[in-house]
């Protein structure tokens, strides 16, 4: 199809397709828009449109495709909610390890400032997990005695953490409180 063809075939058919595409979009501007992007891609297939046999009933497809398009694009694709609360324990997943590892970082440099029988009985039995009376064992200590040191080191080591960390902010204590 040549340029004179193009503009005695299809050309008289914009205004149809402006009022149906003003009729989908309930927007003038945005009408236009559409009718052009038509008149554009009939263009580019110019040597085509001597195959359809009627070319105004296939602008207007083309135009209420072009219009069901746009109608989409403007249109706001909200995330799922399960989507979204994955994407969001991700996040605090990782700025969660993060935390807990500078927080566990500050607490074993804390339990190494310990005096060396509290160090000692807070790693045997927090960290080795032995029983008290395992612990009892080894350093040849009394229970009531093990269970005393290990509150002290317990109650120092808590205590210099939330003073080291934003003294004590909320997210800190409840950090502490999961630790200890």
């Amino acid at each position: 199809m040549v340029a004179k063809d193009f503009k005695t075939k299809v050309l008289p058919v914009s205004n149809k397709l402006l009022r149906f595409a003003s009729h989908f979009l309930k927007d003038e501007d945005e009408a236009r828009d559409a009718v052009q992007d038509v008149f554009l891609k009939l263009w580019q297939k110019r040597n085509n449109l001597g195959e359809i046999e009627n070319i105004e009933a296939f602008a207007m497809r083309m135009t209420r495709n072009r219009c069901l398009d746009m109608i989409r694009a403007r249109k706001v694709v909200p995330i799922s909610e399960e989507v979204e609360r994955q994407m969001k324990e991700e996040t605090t997943d990782v700025h969660s390890k993060v935390e807990l590892s500078e927080s566990a970082t500050i607490i074993r440099k804390l339990i190494n400032k310990l005096p060396d029988l509290q160090r000692t009985v807070m790693h045997l039995r927090d960290i080795e997990q032995y029983t008290y009376d395992e612990i009892a064992e080894i350093t040849e200590l009394q229970i009531n005695a093990i269970r005393v040191n290990l509150s002290r080191a317990r109650k120092k080591v808590r205590d210099e953490f939330l003073k080291i960390t934003d003294n004590g902010n909320q997210r800190n204590k409840i950090i502490t409180a999961t630790i200890f």
